[in-house]
């Protein structure tokens, strides 16, 4: 597609409710198919548009939403939206191509891609999705497709060109194989289609200048599009699938333990400071290891956890030690590491979860604070600190510093965390 082209179909799109079938009924439908969601689920909307799905999302959903795409003005629109609908505090627009989605494994509890997944391949567009969720997160992907294996010669003629379509069985069988079971499906109705999408766009080709460059064309693009679906529609449909991965990398693949004590554990201290130097530039997260480990006050030894492959070889690492709120014990997570040859495959929050029941099965804990990435700890259960009155006395974005409460019976502390002397904060 030319350049002038492709501006002047932007162009008769912007404004549009929707850059595709859909509608806000369809978007509740299949919210409602992917069954309970953490109460304010971390979601992706990719290929956002004018993120007419992200703010249903935010708004009923309570979802806090990253919302990608690589057109500026659409971008632009969904921010200036929000903010009219008090929902910019859940919205934050990203200007990001959807092939290379730059966020940590396990980050969202929901991906949603209504009619995006096309524009790189279905198949691609779910192997790539899969590591961004989070255990038992689901995916929402609506995609045109055949109802039928003998569409009319005009019909397939089109879509040859415009993109090639299969049958709903065919997408079935790919999101299986690409490691998804299907929890439901929805067909859009009619009304998705022209009251959402054609009906708008019709009025826009209509008004919309010819002899600016690439419009003629785009219009003509439009208005066979509109022709084809009303005289013969029977032969495809758009269908929003809600999939969740059949199982995560982590479980069929880690064991966890703690780290071996005394004498017997210098083969595991020696392979835990392997993966340590691996996994970070410099060697002081090692160090610190070593120092927390020599430090009677900090050091918990149940609370050193490794993850290893079933030759027994460590491939993940997590820590929790003793930390202090206004000096009421809790317990502190770091460092976590993972050797850089199974980094992306559950190891590292295998182990981190193994740490964390670890912890939950001590008498009398209350609280572990983690200071790190806010878009992968929350997938353990972590939110932001400064919700319970706690602090850090040096300067971090406030996000970045998180807690994870082990009891609802027993009162939290509040206050300023300090860490043990090794991590010299």
């Amino acid at each position: 597609m030319s350049d002038a082209l492709q501006e002047a179909f932007f162009a008769l799109h912007h404004g549009l409710p929707r850059q595709g079938p859909g509608s806000d009924a369809s978007t509740r439908r299949l919210l409602a198919l992917a069954g309970p969601l953490p109460e304010r689920p971390r979601t992706l909307d990719v290929g956002c548009g004018p993120g007419r799905a992200a703010l249903l999302l935010a708004a009923e959903a309570g979802a806090r939403v990253t919302a990608v795409d690589l057109h500026q003005p659409f971008l632009d629109e969904l921010r200036a939206e929000a903010a009219a609908r008090g929902l910019s505090d859940r919205i934050r627009t990203e200007r990001q191509s959807m092939t290379a989605l730059p966020y940590p494994d396990g980050a969202f509890d929901l991906i949603w891609a209504e009619g995006s997944a096309y524009l790189m391949g279905f198949d691609a567009a779910l192997r790539s999705w899969r590591r961004l969720l989070a255990p038992g997160g689901v995916l929402v992907v609506t995609e045109c497709e055949w109802t039928t294996d003998s569409p009319a010669p005009r019909t397939a003629e089109f879509w040859a060109r415009a993109g090639a379509l299969r049958t709903g069985e065919r997408n079935t069988a790919a999101a299986e194989a690409a490691g998804y079971r299907v929890l439901g499906v929805h067909e859009l109705p009619d009304g998705d289609w022209f009251e959402e999408y054609y009906d708008p766009l019709a009025r826009h080709a209509d008004a919309a200048d010819p002899a600016r460059p690439g419009m003629a064309q785009a219009i003509a693009w439009a208005r066979e599009e509109i022709a084809l679906r009303r005289a013969h529609g029977a032969d495809y449909r758009y269908r929003g699938y809600v999939l969740t991965p059949t199982v995560t990398e982590e479980k069929t693949m880690w064991t966890t333990r703690a780290e071996h004590p005394g004498s017997a554990g210098a083969a595991d201290r020696a392979a835990i400071r392997d993966v340590l130097l691996g996994a970070f530039p410099t060697p002081l997260e090692a160090d610190l290891v070593e120092a927390l480990r020599a430090d009677e006050s900090a050091w918990l030894p149940e609370l050193s956890v490794v993850a290893q492959t079933p030759d027994g070889t460590i491939a993940g690492y997590a820590l929790i030690t003793r930390g202090w709120v206004d000096g009421e014990p809790v317990l502190t997570l770091a460092p976590c590491a993972v050797r850089p040859e199974f980094q992306r495959q559950g190891a590292g929050a295998a182990a981190i979860r193994a740490a964390l029941e670890a912890a939950r099965a001590r008498d009398g804990e209350k609280l572990v604070t983690v200071l790190g990435h806010p878009e992968y700890y929350p997938r353990f259960g972590f939110t932001p600190a400064s919700g319970f009155g706690i602090r850090v006395g040096f300067e971090v974005p406030d996000e970045a510093i998180m807690v994870l409460p082990l009891t609802e019976d027993r009162p939290l502390p509040a206050g300023t965390i300090r860490y043990p002397e090794a991590f010299g904060v």
